[in-house]
């Protein structure tokens, strides 16, 4: 059963998320304030956040960048391109404008919590020229050299390790990554890209892991 935390300094508006999760089979906690959700962060293992914005003690865009690598889906009020854009270059997986449809939010959830569960069948290790993907612990080596990666860094890399021969455009990279509809911003994919491509690089300066097809998108380079 996965253990959600509900990030949100509204009682009424935490409550009602509690009960909503827990009537569809989640355990949930909560924090009322930025600070109060990085204690529990740090004290237990949850499979998902929902997060506000607007919060006392550290706020949302502060929680989210010290949240580390827990899968997290935005509730905010502001819905400008510009915001959402900028939460999800920061780290979110998905933003949810506020007020929000209830059974939304738990297709949400459901996609979020699928694209991120582990697989027993599932190989642990993936492995492309000198890189090492591992799955469990959600991180790249190149020989012993830790890659470092971003959640978001990581399942670039494992969508284009797993399929090497294939050219991704920007959309099926936004699409199966960010996991929603790509809004034609080249900006978000691009800045993830360049930063994978630079830890790579810092590890082994003397090869080249990712192509760019010109007109096209990206694959692994041969």
């Amino acid at each position: 059963m996965a253990k959600i935390l509900i990030v949100e300094d509204d009682m009424h508006i935490n409550t009602m998320l509690c009960e909503l999760l827990t009537q569809n089979g989640y355990t949930t906690a909560s924090a009322y304030s930025g600070t109060e959700a990085l204690l529990l962060l740090s004290q237990d293992n949850f499979a998902l956040m929902l997060l506000d914005l607007m919060l006392p003690g550290k706020t949302g865009e502060e929680v989210l960048q010290e949240s580390g690598n827990i899968s997290t889906i935005v509730l905010t009020a502001k819905a400008d391109k510009e915001t959402t854009v900028k939460l999800l270059q920061m780290g979110a997986d998905d933003y949810l404008a506020k007020p929000f449809d209830n059974n939304e939010l738990l297709a949400r959830i459901a996609v979020q919590l699928r694209r991120f569960a582990s697989s027993d069948s599932a190989p642990n290790k993936l492995n492309f020229k000198d890189i090492t993907l591992d799955l469990d612990g959600h991180d790249g080596y190149i020989s012993k050299t830790k890659l470092g990666l971003s959640k978001l860094e990581f399942e670039i890399l494992r969508l284009m390790m797993q399929y090497p021969q294939k050219v991704f455009t920007k959309n099926n990279i936004y699409e199966s990554v960010w996991g929603g509809e790509f809004f034609g911003d080249d900006n978000t994919v691009n800045v993830h890209i360049s930063r994978l491509r630079s830890k790579l690089n810092a590890a082994n300066s003397n090869q080249e892991y990712i192509q760019t097809v010109w007109g096209v998108g990206f694959k692994m380079k041969e």
